[in-house]
């Protein structure tokens, strides 16, 4: 069956990305086929269309994808014809600690991914969608929405009155922020937008501060903690951040480590490190197991993701120019 495919021509770059179409597969034992209708975009998607670590053969981007099962093939009893599911970021880590290094099996990247109307995939490469969501929320999950609810919730596990500090208005970002309100915790929010920082408090941040006009915000943070620190910061900035957020974790503090914004390299204050005895985790996203966990408790809780804007498939390179253009707050999506 031919559909609509997006692809990324070898080489990669927004002139490089065309509308094409490609056949659909009959599942195969353990597999199911899914009438995928919406995509999100991530900060890792944008590197692979935009070009900006170039790509050594053609490939179909977005790591997250949402749709309705319309086959399943012998061997599946998980899931039925028109159930609502959601693509996993890691399709071979099921459960227990991650044996994955790099990109290499991640939809999108290192094998096709998401942006075309039909997939056949192994059952594994899916979770259920949570009851009552539409296509696109439920594409905002795979890859913003685990990596905030990992780095909450696993790595050093959140508790009701901890502190919690998140960097700007991305989509993981904004995910940590409603996952910490559900669990009890006080949330300090950071923009370069004051707009956006009146947004972020709609949601339920306690405090708020414009990192333009507070460059020690680091320092601020403690003051808002009455010298304590924060309990978890949910560091998405890279090396032009890192030393203000070690500076805001309380001693002993969780630094979740998942953004890149600002680079790959930078100079490491290791001795602050030391004697406040941080924990530095890096964070790239998660299980299939967290995530069927994570629909559990979005399912209990009512939370809906934040959904800035909508594009068309075949928009994709408009999406993420306007991603680029740091405009929104919270998720982009395409709707097909």
């Amino acid at each position: 069956m031919t559909h609509k495919t997006i692809i990324v021509q070898s080489g990669g770059g927004y002139d490089r990305v065309v509308v094409g179409s490609s056949e659909a597969r009959t599942p195969s034992f353990g597999e199911i086929q899914v009438r995928l209708h919406a995509n999100s975009l991530n900060y890792h998607d944008f590197i692979i269309v935009s070009g900006a670590w170039g790509l050594n053969e053609d490939r179909i981007p977005m790591a997250d994808g949402a749709g309705e099962v319309v086959a399943v093939g012998e061997g599946v009893s998980e899931f039925v014809v028109g159930d609502y599911v959601v693509s996993t970021f890691f399709p071979n880590w099921l459960a227990g600690d991650s044996q994955e290094e790099g990109f290499g099996s991640v939809p999108g990247d290192g094998i096709d991914g998401y942006a075309r109307e039909l997939v056949t995939a192994p059952a594994t490469s899916f979770t259920l969608a949570p009851k009552g969501y539409s296509h696109a929320e439920a594409a905002t999950l795979t890859t913003a929405g685990l990596t905030a609810w990992r780095a909450l919730f696993y790595d050093r596990s959140l508790k009701p009155g901890d502190a919690v500090l998140v960097q700007g208005s991305g989509g993981v970002s904004v995910f940590a922020l409603q996952f910490a309100k559900l669990a009890g915790a006080k949330v300090i929010a950071t923009s370069s937008s004051d707009e956006k920082l009146a947004r972020l408090e709609a949601l339920g941040a306690d405090h708020l501060i414009n990192y333009r006009k507070d460059s020690c915000w680091g320092e601020t943070v403690r003051r808002l903690t009455k010298g304590r620190g924060v309990d978890h910061v949910i560091e998405v900035g890279g090396p032009a951040t890192l030393q203000q957020s070690m500076i805001a974790a309380r001693v002993g503090g969780h630094i979740s480590v998942i953004g890149i914004l600002s680079g790959v390299e930078g100079q490491f204050p290791l001795l602050q490190a030391l004697s406040r005895q941080l924990c530095l985790q890096g964070v790239l996203v998660g299980s299939r197991m967290q995530q069927q966990e994570m629909v559990r408790a979005i399912e209990a809780n009512g939370l809906r993701p934040i959904i800035d804007r909508s594009f068309a498939l075949e928009q994709i390179v408009e999406a993420f120019q306007y991603q680029e253009s740091n405009q929104h707050l919270g998720k982009i999506v395409l709707e097909f």
